[in-house]
């Protein structure tokens, strides 16, 4: 409930919490949000887990995976030890799992990027979100001070950065569609705040469990590093609406890394890996829905 101004005390949202099994929590939040006020009232859209924002083929049934190639044109990334560029490798990954995919028949693969040119971060964010991404991949290739650190990671939003990407994206002027087609832009700063939270919330919760899958896969076919599921702040990572990893496939200053990476016959398999996870992830979402 919302509690009006007392006194010193500013208006007050209070929310009372339940302890639940989290398959009844999963269950639940499938629904529409409960309507206390008024003010909520207003907003009918149910936002958890956020609707997908239409794709441009609106013919289109099937999960849309969205691949970004990291790196590219000007941005060369990360370079080899016998000169692989972290573009090239990223670009090359992107294919092959982008084929591996469609391959299936039971997904729509979009890249962000088919060939040598520069994107900037945001701009990949916004192709995803257009393209009413269900997913989002972002593939890096990463380097280091020592040649002998190697192994794959993958990245999920901290909550640092996320509580600070919720403030920056309250702060905008032009709020409709702000959050999977909801418009914001006549709700007060408390309640744009409320459901920029939830929307999030949502997401890091589905990249985190995509994540572990993909972990659980890549570690079949490739080295890891060590605490393999990290957290940062990557800007690839922060549409409050479309789950979301990054992918360090290894480090092209390591020999044996580069190598690997620059074989399609590696890629291959690391593409193979990021397919079953794909896999697994929607197939859970789908066990989700028909419990």
């Amino acid at each position: 409930m919302v509690l009006p101004a007392a006194g010193e005390k500013p208006v007050r949202l209070v929310v009372d919490l339940e302890a639940v099994p989290e398959s009844e929590f999963l269950r639940q939040s499938r629904g529409a949000p409960l309507v206390s006020t008024p003010m909520m009232a207003s907003l009918t859209p149910a936002f958890v887990p956020p609707p997908r924002k239409p794709t441009l083929d609106m013919t289109n049934t099937k999960p849309v995976v969205v691949i970004d190639a990291g790196h590219g044109g000007v941005d060369p990334g990360a370079i080899g030890v016998t000169g692989a560029t972290e573009k090239e490798i990223t670009l090359a990954m992107a294919r092959e799992l982008k084929r591996q995919l469609e391959e299936t028949g039971r997904y729509k693969a979009v890249l962000t990027r088919d060939s040598d040119i520069f994107i900037r971060l945001r701009d990949r964010v916004a192709i995803a979100r257009e393209a009413g991404a269900d997913l989002f991949i972002s593939l890096h290739a990463d380097s280091h001070g020592s040649r002998d650190l190697r192994g794959a990671s993958v990245y999920t939003l901290s909550e640092t950065a996320s509580d600070a990407e919720a403030a920056a994206l309250a702060m905008k002027e032009n709020k409709a569609d702000l959050i999977a087609g909801i418009d914001l832009s006549s709700e007060n700063e408390i309640v744009t705040n409320i459901l920029i939270d939830l929307a999030q919330r949502e997401t890091k919760n589905l990249s985190a469990h995509f994540a572990a899958m993909l972990v659980n896969e890549l570690e079949r076919e490739t080295r890891l590093l060590r605490n393999t599921h990290r957290f940062a702040g990557f800007a690839v990572l922060k549409a409050p609406d479309v789950p979301s990893v990054l992918v360090e496939l290894g480090y092209l200053s390591n020999p044996k890394d580069e190598a690997q990476l620059r074989s399609a016959a590696h890629r291959a398999k690391l593409a193979g890996s990021l397919a079953r996870a794909v896999d697994r992830y929607f197939s859970w979402q789908e066990s989700l829905r028909r419990s």
